[in-house]
């Protein structure tokens, strides 16, 4: 951990305690103080990296003024028309522009993240085939006894091309709109109509021989050539093995006669998996790395060694690596020359005396051969890729911000090495991979690449952002990069430089005012969210070894996070998706992560994070290790949950009959008897139990852990520890308000509401309940959050503004005038109406393919009451609001709601009220592409549609046929009359 986050620990323990100490005359609750680190970061595209200085200043100082914490440097394709300007990476120019962008970040407290690579895999022009992405290919042979073999020994690689430019852009993974199916493949994606395919023959060998690799945009190739034979082993009918590799001539001959029976042989030969690096920058192209070798990892990193010779580095806070998306591509990068020593050191048996098995899925042997495999392939990944990369990163100063998702491996133990877990998507099981690995190995941050091409492009609002990004906060999320912004000079034409896949964060989208207060918002929770320790209660076992041992179509099986297919019908998707559903707090746990499971009595800890228990949820398999240690801690304290049963045996097939007997003998060990009435057995072991039941609610009920039953009203929670109470980010997501008590799992005296859009906050209303528990009431309009800080000793009068209705709303109405302040093509003429509605819907072509800022304002009268205050409500809105009544801002709202307090001490006789609305970019864009202009300018992918509907005939986006969005005011704006409730 770097000693800044040991610091922001330390800071954030002293407020909280600060904060929850009672004195004499019950202090305000105040708001963190908020740092770097708990702002919204963002990744930054630097296309073509054609940047320079200037405009590199402008931009940090344009992201600091809109309340970004920091950025992620990420090079990628370059822009059409600006080749002159592009950078090569890690170019001594290319350097100039980082270790400027490292000063300006160090003044302006901009924190500065970098990829260690463009694009993604790791991979470059300096990567050739030594140290390239392999690939497995065998053949096999059959001899009798007394034949020799009349062919050579050999495999001639088929060549293969690959091209972005060649076909339209599917989406085959998680970013596919519900319900798509691609009319092509991963292995044979769908060509554009009348294109020419690249051959093979249009490239050259080496690949950074070829002018113009940003206008070629290979994905994969492969060159015509024989490969080399990894290893050639004989097998006969009554189990005799020979290893034949060295009787192999120069030639391909082999200089053997078979002995007496049936012989098959299978030549293992090292292929050359051919991906390209994805998305490159100028400089960055080439073949990805072979991550299973090491040495290839360190030949890799010597690059970037010799390119930060002398500078200084100390402002960079980490490295990043995207999601591994090697193998979205035609085969898998399945191979590794030293993997027949790197298995025989790790699973004690020789592979080479099992390929059969290992190819064959109708062998016996094939489930456990093949899980040992797909385990040395993840250990690989693990020692020789992650870990040696966390090392080097150390060894310039910098941590590492990792997405393991999509890894042929324990993407759990992935996670654990890395100084920042980094998960993406929209799914909540799957950003508790990688905040559980944090949550289990004591590290404070969890990040997020965050609201990636939520919809289609140009078509989300901060409100659907705010959706998004409270999923990662109830997932256990804390530290949120948004998907992103694309560095683009000043004087480039709206709308701008564009990444291919974003919401497109930039200072043109004309919600970017609005921007600055969502990015408030995060800061606001994440101040609070990296503070303190996670507060789960339980532990659910990751049984890896089963999905490793299920065969396939391919021979490496990857983990996305989520909780696909492959996992159907199994108890631990159904205790994870059940345990969410009711309200239950938890993490999931490796086998690696077991064995460090310390305790004291019946509590389980682990990394800076205590638990009640383990569910193990049924299995086929668990590593005798990991079976051993559940045990262990049910012997001395620990309750121990098997969901649905025990595991019925180990994994593997190396030293088998030993492992398998140590397990049983475990298992022998426990005598369980029923539970009256309860359909639970329990076995007492030492000081502890291990109970077993088919109901996870009924194991979870008699263990005594409690659930947070506010679920049960549409409400969603993360919950957190501090010294004197809890802290929860509550956020609701039923259809309707809620408005009433809701009850806590924890114990509470006093508790502080923190309503981080609006920046009220104040001691709630708390009570005990009947059933002994705690209760806060809570006031919470569909999709609004909140924080909430508990104390378990002090109790507080209840300060925070409740309201109620007390009498009838009052209509705005009126004369309305609205004026364009901001946008284009061209700012409209100012329009007056008594009729709210879409801006869109005025006369004249100026207001349908307007994108920008509108200023609404109508005088009023006060109205009649002796209400404390009102409840502005503006009703429906297209799609951020800036509220002032009278000159004074009231409050920046970014929906789905769109109501705020207002006092009435704030209103006059006569009053003014000022909307200014910011519309999406959508309907200039439209306009943009009916009269041709070409704003899609873009290298390799430029700018595919995630909607089929949206793509025309060369695959790209298209919104010519878009009709204009409503746009603007469109009320009705009334004022409800409220006073505090009593």
């Amino acid at each position: 951990m770097s000693s800044y986050n040991r610091f922001s620990i330390i800071i954030g323990s002293i407020f909280l305690a600060i904060l929850m100490t009672s004195g004499c005359s019950s202090p305000e609750p105040q708001w963190p103080e908020i740092t770097q680190e708990n702002k919204p970061w963002t990744r930054w595209w630097w296309q073509g990296s054609a940047v320079d200085k200037q405009n590199l200043t402008r931009s940090l100082e344009e992201y600091h003024d809109a309340g970004l914490g920091g950025v992620e440097i990420t090079p990628i394709y370059g822009v059409a028309g600006y080749e002159d300007q592009f950078l090569d990476y890690l170019s001594p120019r290319w350097m100039e522009m980082l270790d400027h962008t490292l000063s300006e970040g160090q003044r302006l407290d901009i924190g500065i993240d970098m990829a260690t690579g463009t694009g993604w895999p790791f991979g470059g022009p300096w990567i050739h085939g030594e140290h390239a992405s392999k690939r497995l290919y065998y053949k096999t042979y059959e001899l009798s006894g007394g034949e020799t073999l009349d062919e050579t020994i050999n495999l001639t690689q088929e060549p293969y091309v690959r091209a972005v430019g060649n076909h339209v852009y599917e989406l085959h993974g998680f970013l596919k709109a519900e319900g798509e199916e691609p009319q092509g493949t991963v292995d044979d994606p769908l060509e554009k109509e009348g294109s020419e395919p690249l051959t093979i023959e249009d490239v050259e060998q080496p690949i950074s021989a070829n002018e113009n690799l940003q206008r070629l945009a290979l994905e994969q190739v492969r060159f015509e050539e024989d490969l080399p034979l990894q290893a050639l082993m004989a097998y006969s009918d009554d189990g005799q093995v020979f290893d034949l590799t060295d009787q192999v001539q120069a030639n391909g001959s082999l200089d053997w006669t078979a002995p007496d029976g049936e012989w098959s042989l299978y030549a293992v030969f090292t292929g050359w998996h051919g991906k390209m690096v994805e998305r490159a920058a100028p400089g960055g192209e080439g073949l990805v790395i072979d991550h299973f070798s090491e040495p290839a990892l360190d030949h890799y990193l010597a690059t970037f060694d010799s390119a930060f010779a002398g500078d200084d580095l100390s402002n960079l806070r980490s490295f990043f690596n995207d999601s591994y998306e090697v193998d979205d591509a035609e085969g898998q990068a399945n191979w590794t020359p030293a993997v027949f020593e790197e298995f025989e050191k790790r699973r004690g048996y020789d592979l080479r005396d099992h390929l059969p098995a290992l190819l064959n899925e109708d062998s016996e042997e094939h489930p456990r051969v093949l899980t040992d495999y797909r385990e040395t392939i993840s250990d690989l990944l693990l020692e020789k890729f992650t870990q040696k990369w966390d090392e080097w990163a150390e060894d310039n100063g910098a941590l590492i911000r990792n997405q393991a998702h999509g890894s042929p491996a324990n993407i759990l133990d992935l996670y654990a090495a890395s100084d920042i877990p980094e998960t993406e998507g929209t799914d909540i099981l799957r950003a508790k991979m990688a905040s559980s690995a944090a949550n289990v190995t004591g590290k404070q941050l969890t990040s997020a690449e965050s609201a990636t091409w939520l919809n289609e492009h140009f078509l989300s609002n901060l409100a659907n952002v705010k959706t998004a990004i409270d999923r990662y906060f109830v997932s256990g999320v804390n530290h949120i990069f948004y998907h992103g912004t694309a560095y683009s000079p000043e004087g480039d034409e709206w709308p701008g430089w564009l990444f291919y896949a974003a919401v497109h964060f930039n200072e043109r989208n004309p919600l970017w005012d609005h921007f600055g207060t969502f990015n408030h918002y995060v800061a606001r929770v994440q101040s609070f969210l990296q503070s303190g320790t996670p507060d789960n209660d339980l532990l659910l076992y990751f049984p890896i070894h089963d999905q490793w041992a299920e065969s396939g179509s391919e021979m490496l099986r990857h983990f996305d996070g989520g909780l696909d297919a492959g996992f159907d019908g199994s108890g631990f998707k159904q205790g994870a998706e059940q345990m969410v559903e009711e309200g239950y707090g938890f993490d999931f746990i490796s086998d690696k992560q077991v064995l460090e499971v310390q305790q004291d009595g019946s509590e389980l800890q682990t990394g800076e994070t205590s638990y009640q228990t383990i569910v193990v949820p049924q299995s086929r398999y668990i590593p005798v290790a990991t079976f051993e240690k559940l045990i262990d801690l049910a012997r001395n304290g620990a309750t121990i949950l098997a969901y649905q049963g025990l595991p019925e045996g180990v994994p593997g097939l190396g030293n088998l009959e030993e492992r398998q007997s140590q397990f049983k003998s475990l298992v022998d060990e426990l005598a369980f008897s029923e539970v009256s009435g309860q359909n639970i057995q329990e076995a007492t072991v030492g000081e502890g139990r291990i109970l077993r039941g088919e109901n996870l609610n009924g194991l979870l009920t008699y263990s005594g852990i409690e659930r947070e039953a506010m679920v049960d009203q549409g409400l969603q929670f993360n919950r957190r520890k501090h010294e004197s109470g809890h802290t929860y980010f509550i956020t609701n997501w039923a259809d309707e308000k809620v408005d009433g008590w809701v009850p806590l799992a924890r114990d509470v005296e006093s508790a502080t509401i923190f309503d981080p859009m609006q920046d009220e906050l104040g001691y709630a209303r708390v009570r005990t309940s009947q059933d002994g528990g705690s209760e806060i009431y809570l006031q919470a309009d569909p999709g609004e959050s909140f924080i909430l800080e508990t104390n378990a000793s002090e109790s507080r009068e209840a300060t925070y503004r409740y309201v109620e209705p007390t009498g009838d709303e009052v209509p705005v109405n009126g004369t309305w005038t609205l004026e364009f302040t901001e946008g284009g093509p061209e700012l409209p003429g100012e329009i007056e109406t008594d009729t709210l509605g879409s801006w869109t819907g005025f006369p004249g072509d100026e207001v349908k393919r307007f994108s920008g800022k509108g200023e609404y304002s109508i005088t009023f009268d006060r109205p009649q009451s002796d209400a404390e205050g009102w409840l502005l409500d503006l009703g429906e809105v297209h799609e951020s609001a800036t509220v002032s009544i009278n000159g004074e801002e009231v409050a920046k709202l970014i929906g789905p709601t769109f109501q705020v307090y207002v006092d009435n001490a704030l209103l006059e006789d006569t009053n003014t009220l000022e909307v200014e609305i910011a519309n999406l970019m959508a309907n200039r864009i439209s306009w943009m592409e009916k009269q041709e202009v070409n704003w899609k300018k873009f290298y390799n992918v430029n700018f595919p549609a995630r909607l089929g509907e949206n793509r025309n005939e060369r695959g790209l986006f298209d919104a010519s046929d878009w009709e204009p969005l409503p746009s603007g005011l469109v009320g009705p704006v009334k004022m409800v009359p409220v006073n505090r409730m009593q």
